[in-house]
């Protein structure tokens, strides 16, 4: 019983990680319709400021602000310099440009803060909260990722369903020409657009590596999960983000718990394959796939 208790408790904060990153996936997706695979590196140069911040001297809520503010600057400018003079051509283009993003930032992130481990502090303590005379696999620092991912989420939803802003964003990523005549500024949406989803994700940078160690591949394995994640529960759906993390955090930390460690990453193949088949949008896909 306590191991399987236990289990659970990792699965979930693991899956609040995986939401956390899923969470920025679907913010870019749903204000510009791009699928930023830059996402991950992008958290991590942001990560890397809090951590020089936080080895300066500063706390780790500073280190969080300065962050979360260069990621705004980072995404907006991408967009602006790098992104920007690709649209309107074809969509794949935008698509493989992250993907050289990728690579360039993490060659200049292992240039300016090199390719040693380093220690990441975490906002609270990172040994197992006890419940009477037992200690349970939930951590103070687990407790404050859950609640921030949760926040997060409620903020995206509350943006894109109940204020002009959410709509002009979801206008210019539908349909640019259409959002321009009914005059939306297009280039501010998506420049915000791709700023707002930095600093969400730079947020998830900081709490994955809170507690933890950091170099400029830390994030890798965090985005192919993250990515599972998004899709899981659907690319257009911050609730479904958090929650396609959480299905998927559960499932693994259980395969890894009671199968095999190893077979993890199959494990989380074969979820994305099964999604994929059974219901290609996502479980909370609002649009239906229609087959030509």
């Amino acid at each position: 019983m306590q191991q399987l208790l236990n289990t659970a408790l990792v699965g979930l904060t693991l899956g609040m990680v995986y939401a956390a990153f899923a969470l920025a996936l679907v913010l870019v997706w749903r204000s510009t319709r791009v699928v930023n695979f830059a996402q991950a590196p992008m958290a991590m140069v942001t990560t890397f400021v809090a951590l020089v911040v936080i080895e300066d001297g500063a706390s780790w809520w500073v280190g969080l602000a300065a962050a979360l503010l260069s990621g705004l600057v980072l995404g907006a400018v991408l967009e602006r310099a790098v992104v920007r003079p690709v649209q309107g051509g074809a969509e794949i283009n935008a698509v493989i440009l992250t993907l050289g993003l990728f690579i360039v930032l993490h060659a200049l992130a292992a240039v300016v803060f090199g390719n040693r481990y380093r220690s990441f502090p975490a906002p609270f303590g990172i040994r197992g909260l006890e419940i009477g005379d037992r200690t349970i696999a939930l951590t103070a620092t687990g407790v404050f990722t859950i609640l921030a991912v949760l926040v997060t989420m409620a903020l995206l939803v509350a943006l894109f369903r109940l204020t002009d802003l959410g709509l002009r964003m979801r206008a210019s990523a539908f349909n640019q020409e259409v959002a321009r005549l009914l005059g939306v500024r297009v280039g501010r949406m998506l420049t915000l657009g791709w700023a707002l989803a930095s600093l969400v994700g730079s947020l998830a940078g900081v709490l994955i590596a809170s507690g933890s160690l950091v170099h400029p591949g830390f994030m890798d394995s965090v985005v192919v999960y993250g990515f599972v994640a998004a899709v899981l529960g659907g690319l257009d759906s911050p609730v479904g983000a958090v929650v396609g993390g959480l299905v998927l955090g559960l499932s693994l930390s259980f395969v890894s718990g009671y199968v095999g460690s190893q077979l993890v990453a199959l494990a989380a193949l074969l979820i994305l394959v099964l999604v994929l088949l059974v219901r290609p949008g996502g479980l909370f896909s609002t649009t239906t796939a229609r087959r030509v």
